[in-house]
């Protein structure tokens, strides 16, 4: 996993593919490479498990995914997860991201500024 910046969470994966503004402002922002960046498990279980899922939108996602590494949920990142989960409040898959780019100290790319600074505990 050398060389790896960013967790990406599910929803600037989702503003990639759709081109939308502010998904693609954050990742000029931060002179993004998908080739240095990460998602957990879960984004992984989000983007490919959306009821409604076209071909066309999995072949997309799955172009993405193929760039990135995946971090699956190991013990850290479970240990990480219910200490998000018991001192915040937040859904399950948000503190499992968070807890990703924690144990991982990646910095978590996200529209989502609540779970960013859930993220960000550890890695300042």
């Amino acid at each position: 996993m050398n060389g790896v910046k960013w967790l990406l969470d599910t929803n600037v994966v989702i503003g990639l593919l759709k081109k939308q503004a502010p998904a693609i402002a954050l990742l000029e922002a931060q002179q993004f490479n998908l080739n240095q960046s990460a998602i957990s498990q879960i984004t992984r279980i989000e983007l490919l498990g959306f009821p409604g899922l076209t071909q066309d939108e999995e072949i997309g996602i799955l172009a993405i995914l193929e760039n990135c590494s995946v971090f699956y949920l190991d013990d850290p990142v479970e240990r990480q997860a219910i200490h998000i989960r018991r001192t915040g409040s937040c859904k399950l898959p948000d503190a499992i991201i968070a807890a990703t780019a924690r144990v991982h100290r990646l910095k978590l790319l996200t529209l989502d500024q609540r779970l960013m600074n859930l993220a960000e505990i550890h890695t300042q």
